[in-house]
């Protein structure tokens, strides 16, 4: 018996340009004819092949996080805290202000989508904010180059209250270069 039509998309391709209609429009902000056009198809085959917005969206924000979001997994490795801060920091500013423009980051959005429908793709945007900085804080305990003053935990905290402030700054038109002068200012104060 055949397993049906194969599919006449990318899905791919169509899951990076539904990535980059929620980020630059939000959740909330976000249609699924503004998807369906973007990704080239067809509402049922988005349904077939992603599920419902809230699935979709969930298959993109995993996207985000290994690709454009990538920056912070690879800063984890580097070989000591304070090149794992100043990756993390910078690597915000590229992300949220970089080479698209100032689109802010999508994860920062996500945390806040207002709507009670929004509810479970906010809370999964919480949940993956919150892994990010736990992982953060495991990599700064095993670091023995912590800043004076504080803890791996405090240090997690601190950076990813910067990076967000960041990702707002940039969605509000912040460029480049202001972030980094901004960034820089906070690198001196939290490493000296």
């Amino acid at each position: 018996m055949p397993g049906g039509r194969p599919r006449a998309f990318d899905a791919d391709t169509a899951l990076d340009r539904a990535l980059e209609v929620f980020w630059r429009q939000g959740y909330e902000g976000t249609s699924l004819t503004d998807l369906t056009t973007a990704m080239g198809i067809n509402k049922p085959s988005l349904y077939a092949a992603f599920g419902n917005k809230e699935e979709l969206f969930g298959a993109v924000l995993a996207r985000y996080l290994e690709g454009p979001g990538g920056y912070a997994a690879a800063a984890l490795d580097a070989p000591t805290a304070d090149e794992v801060v100043r990756l993390l920091i910078h690597g915000a500013i590229e992300l949220t202000a970089g080479h698209g423009g100032s689109r802010g980051c999508l994860c920062v959005k996500s945390v806040h989508a207002g709507g009670p429908d929004s509810e479970p793709v906010r809370r999964n945007a919480v949940a993956v904010r919150k892994a990010g900085e736990a992982a953060l804080r495991k990599r700064l305990e095993q670091a023995d180059d912590l800043p004076p003053g504080y803890t791996a935990a405090e240090l997690a905290a601190l950076v990813h209250t910067i990076s967000d402030g960041i990702a707002v700054q940039a969605a509000a038109g912040r460029t480049r270069t202001e972030l980094s002068r901004v960034a820089d200012t906070a690198l001196r104060a939290l490493l000296g």
